[in-house]
């Protein structure tokens, strides 16, 4: 059974969240405070975390970049925000997606039920190193390297790029890329996608604004050069 830790200061809807993943036989450990999340973290390692963005104290983008320090683990933010530089801001520190308030929940039982299912499929992969040029994704670490030098890459950007070299050479459509990161549950996938592939780019390429490694297939998708 995996276990899902909630974080949130509204009392209500940390017990109607425990109940409802209760039903969906989850194991459910909630938080109404940063660093009791962080407490409740590092003793329970979570499967995943669903955190809230607005909380007395420490709030959750600290909260997240604590988490982000020693562990991958997936991260839904719960947010009344809606402004794209707050989305931005998570995708950086690593949010696997947003859900924003009011929510069904339906909606997040579909979201979790994806991430999960992925990040199990990754876990399962057969220990392999893709190698690209000058770059190498190591699967079974869940890091890449750049002419022998470590790439420092969050969770969600180490997905994007393992897709891409996993078919290198080959133009991947934008569709199928969401798909293999974040699932059927992104209504946001497409910016999301383009945000990823340019710190990507940040990251691999010599001229991020001319790259030579990750390419625009314009009108389709993308492709990572063998």
């Amino acid at each position: 059974m995996e276990t899902i830790l909630v974080v949130d200061d509204d009392q209500k809807l940390l017990q109607i969240l425990r109940e409802y993943m209760a039903f969906k036989e989850y194991s459910v450990i909630t938080a109404t405070r940063g660093q009791e999340a962080l407490r409740l973290f590092y003793q329970e390692r979570p499967d995943l975390v669903i955190l809230d963005v607005m909380m007395p104290g420490m709030d959750g983008w600290e909260v997240c970049a604590r988490i982000r320090e020693l562990s991958d683990a997936p991260i839904i933010m719960l947010t009344a925000k809606t402004d794209e530089q707050d989305k931005l801001r998570g995708f950086r520190l690593g949010v696997d997606d947003y859900v924003t308030k009011p929510f069904s929940n339906a909606e997040l039982a579909a979201r979790i039920r994806a991430i999960l299912g992925r990040t199990a499929a990754q876990r399962a992969e057969d220990v392999m190193t893709y190698r690209v040029g000058d770059l190498e994704v190591d699967m079974r670490r869940r890091e890449a390297r750049l002419n022998t030098l470590r790439l420092d890459l969050t969770p969600t950007e180490f997905r994007v790029l393992a897709a891409l070299a996993r078919r290198s050479g080959e133009a991947i459509s934008q569709e199928a890329l969401i798909e293999e990161v974040w699932g059927d549950y992104r209504k946001e996938g497409g910016s999301a996608l383009r945000r990823y592939i340019w710190f990507l780019r940040q990251k691999i390429e010599d001229d991020p604004k001319h790259p030579a490694r990750l390419a625009t297939v314009r009108g389709f998708g993308y492709r990572l050069e063998s």
